[in-house]
């Protein structure tokens, strides 16, 4: 369980469609994961399913009742949480500016969406396979923020290299703070959170207790951010 905190907690966590370890979809469980983590802001990744129309893994509804979050307004059609299954949860009295979807390239459909909050612009993404397209996805994404005050990267970014991969982000501060993957047995840190620079880390962690161990495939990662 994180310790409580000063400034804004951004956490990133893969739901992966609210399947878990045992492979049951469990939507009420991730949610309670979620609740644990005491964050201001969620970036979740593969939180719609991949077929037809992309319908959420989890109910609307239920995050209303069930949690102190509400939904940011990435989605595009009226069953989705989020946008290529990213999706960003905002804790109920923060207020939410411009959202923008931003295409990103490669072999695979993927995108990242920028949520522009008061304290700082989030980008909520899933990078690619192939380092290679990760790359061209980062110095997109570098691009949509430019200009941009204060901005926070958070997702999973896919890369298992502690050193290679991620020079395209260099104006950013980068933290991994533990191994996510796999959750059955962390041995990477596919997880992620980069803040720029006029935005300091003061703190972060991997949860690694409770249902957390076995809700995804993923552990959720979280890291408390304040203005330098």
């Amino acid at each position: 369980m994180p310790e409580p905190h000063k400034g804004l907690r951004v956490a990133s966590y893969n739901i992966r469609k609210a399947k878990g370890l045992d492979r049951k979809r469990d939507p009420m469980r991730i949610l309670n994961v979620l609740n644990g983590l005491e964050a201001d802001v969620i970036a979740l990744q593969e939180a719609d399913l991949r077929l037809g129309a992309r319908p959420s893994a989890l109910c609307r509804n239920m995050i209303a009742v069930e949690t102190d979050f509400e939904v940011a307004p990435v989605a595009r059609n009226d069953v989705s949480l989020g946008w290529h299954g990213n999706a960003v949860l905002i804790r109920k009295g923060l207020d939410v500016g411009q959202v923008i979807h931003i295409d990103l390239p490669g072999l695979e459909p993927r995108g990242a969406v920028r949520v522009d909050l008061a304290a700082f612009s989030l980008v909520a993404t899933h990078l690619g396979l192939m380092r290679r397209h990760r790359a061209r996805q980062l110095r997109t994404i570098a691009k949509a923020v430019a200009g941009a005050p204060r901005v926070v990267v958070a997702g999973d970014f896919n890369e298992w290299s502690p050193h290679k991969g991620l020079e395209v982000l260099s104006d950013f501060d980068i933290h991994a703070p533990g191994h996510s993957f796999h959750a059955a047995r962390p041995i990477a840190a596919l997880d992620r959170i980069a803040v720029s620079g006029a935005l300091e880390v003061l703190g972060a962690g991997v949860v690694q207790d409770g249902a957390a161990r076995y809700a995804s495939d993923h552990l959720p990662i979280w890291a408390d951010i304040a203005a330098c």
